[in-house]
This record gives structure tokens, C-alpha cells and sequence, in this order.
């Protein structure tokens, strides 16, 4: 497969008393993201890439060395980005398929040979904290329980806190994995669908029962690109409009009708749905059945978009800590 990339960019014009920039890169199960800031969190420029450096994981439990290439040919060239926008500090984070392929160290000593940078593979609970932390930039203050659900390429998390993580849980369904594991045919089965919202609601109903915050939280948040793409296709919209889609309310109602939209079409139809890149449109349906099977069996009306997550909580670790 190739890859496919969308870029939002702020023209930036260095000055002498502005020269500190910090660069993110997360390299998740579907897509390699860049995201550089300023000295004072001002966003510089974010680029989101499909990789799909997860294909494959779940039939061979090894990430392929096609996809491992073509990640690392991302990387490297956001890093040429980065550098060009003088970041003093590059940091690189893995999260669920390299915790789970045999040979992600032999991904990580690639990419490090090729970078000389180091990947920091994220445990789960270090990726929620950093994630939530990432998903409220920009969103009111609440002075209540939040809870925020990420939908990866490899795994959904679900985490609850206030202004820092109180509860975390983590379940083996991802937008790329659960297309793997779940859809069979071009044009959804019915059964394969009712199976996949099943196994997520069974998930969803230990989760409950050993964190019921995660059922009560005043206020749920939804990040990462599943959640994010079924909002622009609710929207119709024809480019990425983020002043649009960050902290948008997308109700239950919404999200039923996209699902019902795209896992009744072919990819051949369901790709021209405005809203939908090509580089998502195959793993779409999967991730629409997390997202349905979450808002039904917490019982939720709508969730808040979030456009941040975790590749603003990498920036903004690396921000505070310099």
C-alpha cells in the first residue's frame, strides 16, 4: 500500500526571542503522526499519515517488513520537517502494535539505526495518561469526571479523571486489528458486525463492573481518527475543518446513521462519502461498531470531539519538561 498524508501548517516566522520547538511523533498501529510546537504550545504544524504499520498483526502477531519500511520512511522525513522547524527536541512514541508484535525491537533498532533516535514504546497506562492530558487542550475547563475513549488502529482505551487520570482500561479492539479479525468480506456481513459490537460490549461490561465511573463520568471525550472521521462524514465535510470538528457534539443518533451509511456499501461506494479519506475507508466499519458498541452499552447520548489526544500530549510532556 501507499501512503496518504494531511497536513494543517501555521506559517511561522522565527524571531530572537522564539527558538525552542518540540516535536511529537506517534507511531500507532494505523497512522505515524507529526505534531511540532512552540516554547508556548502554539501548534506549528501536525501531519497525520495511514502507515498502517499494524497490517497484518493479527494473523502473523510480527509487524511485516513492508510495513515496517514505509514507516520508517515517514519518520524520517517528518523528522526533516521537524529539524527544518529548528525543534530541539524530537521524541518518537509506539504504542499498541509495538507492544505486541514479536519483533518490535527489531522495528525500534531499525528505526534508530536509520534516525539515530530511540522509540519510546508506551506502556498502556502511560499512553492513557498521556492521551487524556492531550484531548482536553483546547476544550472547557470541568470540574467533573471525564471520560475519554480512544479508538487505535490496535486498541481502544477508555480513561476517566478530572484534570489527571483517575481510572484506565484498555481492550484488544482496534479501527485495523478488529477489520482483520471481525470483517470478512468487502461488503460487511450483518453477523460479522453484530459479533464485533458483541465482543466490545462484553469487554465493556467487565470494564464496568471494576471501574463504574467509567459508566457515570459527566462528560465522555472522543479522540483519534475513527471518532474524528465519523464526525466529518456526519458533517459531509469535503476538507478537514478542525475549528469545525474540535469540541463538537456528536450524538448517539449521528453515529448510528453513519454506521448504518458506511457498513451498507462497498468500499468502492462508501469511499466517496464526503468526510471519509480512502486511507480509511477499509477500517471504517470496524471502527464504527467499537464506537456504537460503546455508546450503547455505556448509555451515552453524544460525545465531545476531540481533535487533540496523544500526539499533543507527547508535545506538551516534552514542553514542561525541558
Amino acid at each position: 500500500m501507499g501512503v496518504t498524508a494531511t497536513r494543517r501548517t501555521w506559517r511561522y516566522v522565527r524571531t530572537a526571542d522564539m527558538t525552542v520547538m518540540f516535536a511529537a511523533i506517534d507511531v500507532g498501529t494505523n497512522s505515524a503522526n507529526l505534531l511540532v510546537i512552540d516554547e508556548h504550545g502554539k501548534e506549528l504544524t501536525r501531519v497525520i499519515t495511514s502507515t498502517r504499520l499494524g497490517e497484518g498483526l493479527h494473523s502473523t502477531g510480527e509487524l511485516s517488513v513492508e510495513a515496517m519500511t514505509r514507516t520508517i520512511e515517514v519518520i524520517t522525513a517528518y523528522i526533516a520537517t521537524a529539524q527544518s522547524l529548528s525543534a530541539t527536541t524530537i521524541q518518537i512514541v509506539g504504542t499498541a502494535a509495538c507492544r505486541r508484535a514479536r519483533n518490535a525491537t527489531a522495528f525500534c533498532d531499525l528505526l534508530q539505526a536509520r534516525t539515530q533516535l530511540h522509540l519510546e514504546v508506551l506502556s498502556e497506562s502511560d499512553e492513557a495518561a498521556l492521551t487524556f492530558s492531550g484531548a482536553l487542550i483546547g476544550l472547557p475547563v470541568l470540574d467533573a469526571p471525564t471520560l475519554v475513549v480512544d479508538i487505535g488502529g490496535g486498541s481502544t482505551e477508555y480513561t476517566v479523571g478530572t484534570q489527571s487520570i483517575d481510572v484506565f482500561a484498555s481492550i484488544p479492539f482496534g479501527a485495523v486489528t478488529s477489520t482483520e479479525s471481525h470483517i470478512s468480506s468487502d461488503l460487511p456481513r450483518p453477523e460479522d458486525l453484530t459479533n464485533l459490537i458483541g465482543a466490545v460490549s462484553d469487554e465493556l461490561e467487565d470494564i464496568t463492573r471494576d471501574h463504574p465511573i467509567v459508566a457515570t463520568a459527566i462528560r465522555t471525550v472522543g479522540v483519534a481518527g475513527t471518532i474524528v472521521t465519523i464526525a466529518a462524514v456526519e458533517l459531509g465535510l469535503h476538507e478537514f475543518d478542525d475549528a469545525a470538528l474540535h469540541g463538537m457534539t456528536l450524538s448517539r443518533e449521528a453515529v448510528e446513521d453513519v454506521f448504518r451509511t458506511v457498513a451498507t456499501e462497498p468500499l468502492a461506494l462508501r469511499v466517496q462519502n464526503p468526510g471519509l479519506g480512502p486511507d480509511r475507508a477499509d477500517i471504517i466499519v470496524a471502527g464504527c461498531c467499537i464506537l456504537v458498541a460503546t455508546m450503547r452499552r455505556l448509555h451515552l447520548s453524544e460525545i465531545t470531539v476531540s481533535t487533540r489526544g496523544l500526539l499533543d500530549g507527547v508535545a506538551h510532556r516534552a514542553r514542561l519538561n525541558s
